[in-house]
């Protein structure tokens, strides 16, 4: 029989190792805590994407 590897990823808000599968309910997250803080920061606007598209022409407008 073989031993099932355990995956270990960084957290992304504290950095420390937490296990990446489905007993980690907040992965890839160590913790709850770190989960909502990330979040926040998406509600805050702290992530932005990136738009590069050209503007578009506003030649209607009079």
């Amino acid at each position: 029989m073989s031993a099932v590897k355990i995956r270990l990823v960084t957290c992304p808000n504290c950095k420390k190792q937490s296990e990446y599968s489905t007993s980690n309910p907040f992965r890839p997250f160590c913790s709850e805590r770190c989960k909502m803080i990330d979040l926040g920061d998406w509600a805050n606007e702290n992530y932005r994407i990136r738009d590069n598209s050209p503007p578009e022409e506003l030649d209607d407008i009079e």
